[in-house]
């Protein structure tokens, strides 16, 4: 049987499972704290940019929703419902994210009007060059923006 160590390289669902059942056998000196450090940082950047993804989209679609009012599909409104039940999903489940929520903001904005440019066709002067929303206006589900 390989080492722990070796596992992780080898399988990693098999590292994974391994690890389970080492810490609830109290047995420490086994793990291989190296490979689970960098796994345990490694989830919690997952999370990060799990909520700046779907910032992403929800934002994306605010902005189209503000500036072609006249192309609004109920696609875009169910993406925005969507996101916006995700987002607050994802700060209930782990809510050491909320501080992370302004910035997390900051860095989606830039893709989510590349992607507003790209689905509108509408010059990317037309859009605010920093975000327009606040945190309050993106997750309220009553907020609609309004050209």
């Amino acid at each position: 049987m390989p080492s722990v160590s070796e596992l992780y390289h080898q399988d990693y669902h098999a590292w994974m499972d391994r690890h389970a059942q080492l810490l609830r056998e109290g047995r420490f000196g086994e793990i291989d704290q190296e490979h689970l450090i960098e796994e345990l940082e490694s989830m919690g950047k997952r999370e990060r940019n799990e909520l700046v993804s779907r910032l992403i989209i929800l934002i994306a679609h605010l902005l189209k929703w503000q500036y072609q009012p006249e192309q609004r599909t109920r696609s875009w409104r169910g993406s925005i419902v969507e996101q916006r039940v995700q987002v607050r999903r994802e700060m209930r489940l782990s809510p050491s994210l909320k501080p992370f929520f302004p910035s997390a903001i900051l860095e989606a904005y830039p893709d989510a009007l590349h992607i507003a440019v790209q689905e509108t066709e509408l010059h990317e002067q037309v859009f605010p060059k920093e975000c327009p929303y606040t945190d309050q206006m993106i997750l309220d589900e009553e907020y609609w923006p309004v050209p």
